[in-house]
């Protein structure tokens, strides 16, 4: 089967150089001019490509814009940001946002030919891995990235925090009682009531409409606690 990438850059001369880099590592190159027309071919392909090029300069949907919204989809495909912004600052945010990798303008076809090959096998291996994303309503955790979104916007949560977040996401509407989490996200059977109060007034207030009337992480008066959506 050809391996298939997918181009987005507002230039034509550099999408036809990037597809003629693809072609001689024998990928078959679907460009893309903006971001609204990536995230269309993604969104409705998402296991079709092996590998996206992503340009930074896109206009209102940029780059960024367009790493964001897929990864908040718990789109895994490998994502080089080929940009002519090489400062330091904007290599690390693209990294720190999903990117896998970030080559700046003019590159060596060469070089970026190595990086793809490189990104392609390594996402092979780890397709054999489980899932680490999981998804329920408009929640999404990765598990391997520690990422949160709510409707495609990233959360900020505290490691205890992402650990009760797993521990519900994964056994959506099970009740958990306060001895129970202590012991599965502490690790500690002597239950501290107060802790677990503030963790979950912690969690509501990040996650809920309205913390004042949690309608996702609810209290199973004189039982304990259940995540339901």
């Amino acid at each position: 089967m050809t391996n298939r990438a997918l181009v987005v850059d507002d230039d034509e001369t550099i999408r036809k150089v990037l597809a003629k880099v693809l072609a001689s590592n024998g990928l078959e190159a679907t460009l893309a001019e903006d971001g609204e027309t990536a995230l269309t071919l993604i969104s409705g392909n998402p296991d079709v490509f092996q590998i996206i090029l992503l340009d930074v300069m896109l206009g209102a949907n940029d780059g960024f814009s367009v790493l964001k919204a897929i990864r908040s989809q718990g789109i895994l495909t490998p994502v080089i940001i080929i940009s002519a912004r090489n400062e330091d600052y904007n290599t690390l945010y693209g990294l720190g946002i999903g990117a896998d990798d970030y080559i700046a303008k003019p590159f060596n076809p060469i070089v970026l030919g190595a990086k793809i090959q490189a990104l392609i096998r390594r996402a092979n291996l780890a397709q054999k891995e489980p899932n680490p994303i999981i998804s329920l309503g408009p929640f999404m955790l990765n598990t391997k990235t520690l990422h949160f979104f709510k409707h495609d916007q990233e959360l900020f949560l505290s490691g205890k925090e992402l650990s009760l977040m797993q521990l519900f996401m994964s056994h959506p509407k099970q009740v958990f009682s306060k001895e129970a989490l202590y012991q599965q996200v502490w690790g500690n059977t002597v239950v501290d009531d107060n802790t677990i109060m503030v963790y979950i007034n912690r969690l509501r207030a990040k996650i809920e409409d309205n913390a004042k009337e949690p309608k996702y992480l609810v209290t199973v008066w004189g039982v304990g606690y259940v995540f339901s959506v």
